[in-house]
Formats: C-alpha cells, structure tokens, sequence
C-alpha cells in the first residue's frame, strides 16, 4: 500500500471548517492574525463579549500545527520544574503550573459549550524512561509535583509497565491522569464555527502583509495590510505561531520553527490495539529528541518525534516516514508487518528558553512558544489575551518573564543552524 504524504486527521473532517468572510470591513476593534488555536479561541471569546472582530488566516483554518500535531493535550511544560523554580522562584513558577491544569479545563469546557465532536477523552498521558537514570528521577519529580503544586503523579515500576504500554525497551514510566487526549482537525475546525456563530469575520487565504500603527485623533490604531485589502483596527492579536512572517519582525526573529513529523499506520486489529496501548494513553519518551505516540480512536497507532529539525517539506516528510517507522517498531516489534499509511510534518514554535510568552510587542498582544503544548495552551492563551483586550485583570504567569530573541540560524525565516540544534539534543540524549 502507497502511503499518502498527507495529514491523516484531515481524512476525518468531512465539512470545511468555515466560510471565508466576502469582502474586508473597513474597520474593526480587533484583528487577530493566525486560524489555529490560538486566534480562533481568543476570537471566539471576544465575539461572545460584544467585540468587533476579524481573523486573518493565510492558508485554511487550522492548516498549520492546529491540525497537523498529534492531538495531545497535555498538563506540564517543556521543561522540569526544579529548572523552572531555578529560573523564576516557587512562586512563579506554581502559578505557571496551575495554568498548565487550567489549560486542559479550558479544552474540555469549550469542547462541551460547543458541542465539539473530536473525540476529546481524559485519558491520561505516559512518560516512559529511556534510561534507568531517568526513571530515578521520576520519583523526585513526583513528589515535588504533590508538595508545590498539589498535583498527583503515579510512577509505574518496569514491573508493572505492561499495564501500561506493550513494550518492554523502557525501565518505567510516569503518568498524569488529568491530561487528555482529541483529533485536532475536528476541534480546530470546531473552534472556526463556534466563532463564527459568536459573530467572528473569517478570512482565511487571507495573508497579512505588514501591520502598521497610526493615530486617529490622538488614539493609536493599527493598519493592517492584506493580500486582499486593508483594515485598521483598534487592537491586534499575533497568533500566528511557527508560521509568524515579516509582517511582524519583532515576534519573528524571537520564534525557533522546528519541524515535527507524524506516520499512522493502518487501523490495527482490537487486540493489538489494546496489547500496544492497554489504557489508551498519550504516550511520550523522556529524551530530548523525543518520540510521542497514541492510538487514533479508529485503532491507528499513530507515531511522531522530531525526525527532522528543518520544517516540513516534501522531502522532509519522505525521509522522516522512514526514519518514524523504524523507531515505531523499535518501540512496538508487533508492529513490523503493520502498513504506514500516513505521513506528514508541520511546524512547531520553540522559543529560545523553550519557554511559553505572551503580552505585548509593538503595542500587539501576541501568544506564542508552545513547543508541543499548544493544543491545550493556545487555547487557554487565546482565551486569556481575549480577556486582557475586554480589561480584565492580567494573571498571565507567562507575561513578563524574559523573552530571548533567537540567535541567528536559528529564528523563523532563516534557519540553516536547525541540524546543529538537533545534533546537540542527540548528544544530550546520548550523555544524559
């Protein structure tokens, strides 16, 4: 069977995910740029709150990593508390993680007011230790996880990890039950027709050339510039991710794009399905160059990991597939015989402190650096920005921690140093 080099969860969406608005207002309160996430989340709240808003999507809704990840939503951050508290102190750093667990109730209560078919269930998630040092650590991890945030973790001895995953290459895991799991086509798309109906103008194929700010009796306004026309709004919302163009050059050059690759293999007999993943979980390894995988709720296992660190393209994808499959099996023997039949990459924002941000830059809000969080955190974040814009009190942990511009070779729009990154993470994987 020839695999399809495309995104297997868009298969599942039967109806587009919305109706681009006809023409451009002349004036709008806010213009959010970006359809994923993020943008549609923060326009779906202020539409509901009486605001005047327009979204601006180059491409399709969700055509960028809101359709493309592997449809985890997951409690935590990137990196581990006892760095986080170095960098930030306990108290910051608390409310940061609280924010973590508000992020999944935030899914779950938009999927329910919604009515959004995507298959969201609270099916826990699972680390799994590629060394027996890692899985030493977990114990620390989870006991300073129930004394400063007051949140349970279960560590799972190699004894007993066969309840868990049918793979025996770990040496335990870990797992939170508060984290989720959806299809990501099927919310993003949600989430375009939940605005919609709150009164939300959608424009996708709609590319925002450059915003500029003017003064309109004294009161500062934005220009935005389309490839369909211009818009002056009062606000603008920078939610456009790993896909942040030169449009916006200051967010840009602060945003690390690497690409992320996915495979799905054909649907899988019951019985395999529940000997590969018994609890169903959103199953991720503990390296830095990490593989993340789950079954699909048609009994798919779909498989992903940073293959590659350039973003997709077609022969980035062709070459990652390869490379996700023997990985896949090197995880799963069972599966050697089973057909790939999907293979596709998108794109993810990594920030330099691989650390979420949001507030403002230039007099914009903007949310950004979700590094394999986002389905959960945009979310929330579209939701939080919304509020800041209708003058609610700002409890954003994230606002105001430093934000680092990316080094050169690095940042959106140019990035030959992207393989360096990568090999440093194997040779961190390797030592560590």
């Amino acid at each position: 069977m020839t695999i399809k080099e495309k995104n297997y969860w868009l298969d599942t969406v039967t109806a587009p995910p919305a109706q681009s608005a006809r023409e451009l207002p002349d004036t709008i309160d806010v213009a959010v740029v970006g359809g994923g996430f993020c943008g549609l989340s923060a326009a779906r709240t202020l539409a509901k709150r009486g605001v005047n808003v327009a979204v601006f999507e180059s491409e399709t809704f969700g055509w960028g990593a809101s359709s493309r990840n592997g449809g985890m939503v997951l409690t935590g951050m990137k990196l581990p508390a006892p760095t986080l508290i170095k960098r930030y102190g306990r108290d910051a750093v608390r409310k940061m993680y609280a924010a973590s667990l508000d992020t999944i109730d935030c899914v779950e209560r938009i999927v329910r007011e919604e009515n959004i078919d995507c298959n969201f269930s609270r099916c826990g998630h699972l680390e799994v230790a590629c060394k027996q040092s890692h899985f030493d650590g977990y114990e620390e991890s989870a006991a300073l996880a129930k004394r400063e945030f007051h949140h349970e973790l279960r560590i799972i001895p190699k004894n007993e990890l066969r309840g868990e995953i049918g793979s025996d290459i770990y040496f335990g895991g870990m797992v939170d039950e508060t984290s989720a799991g959806l299809n990501p086509a099927r919310y993003v798309a949600g989430l375009a027709l939940a605005a919609r109906r709150a009164g939300t103008c959608l424009h996708d194929h709609t590319r925002v050339t450059s915003i500029q700010p003017k003064s309109n009796s004294g009161a500062r306004q934005f220009r935005v510039q389309t490839s369909k026309g211009a818009v002056t709004a009062r606000e603008v919302l920078l939610a456009s991710g790993a896909y942040t163009t030169e449009a916006t050059p200051a967010l840009r050059k602060k945003i690390i794009p690497i690409g992320s690759y996915i495979i799905a293999t054909e649907v899988l007999p019951d019985d395999l399905a529940r000997e590969l993943s018994p609890r169903n979980r959103m199953i991720y390894d503990s390296k830095h160059f990490l593989y993340y995988y789950r079954l699909t709720p048609d009994n798919r296992m779909l498989f992903g990991g940073r293959a590659a660190f350039f973003p997709e393209t077609e022969n980035t994808v062709r070459q990652s597939a390869e490379t996700l499959r023997r990985g896949m099996i090197g995880v799963y023997p069972q599966l050697r015989g089973a057909k790939v039949e999907f293979a596709w990459g998108g794109t993810l924002d990594f920030t330099l402190d691989v650390m979420p941000h949001a507030g403002k830059i230039g007099g914009m809000y903007f949310a950004a650096g979700f590094a394999g969080h986002g389905v959960a955190a945009a979310t929330w974040f579209g939701e939080k920005l919304a509020g800041l814009i209708c003058g609610d009190p700002n409890d954003i942990p994230f606002d105001g921690i430093k934000f680092p511009a990316a080094p050169p070779g690095l940042r959106s729009g140019n990035t030959w140093a992207l393989p360096l990154a990568g090999a440093w993470y194997r040779i961190l994987d390797f030592f560590t």
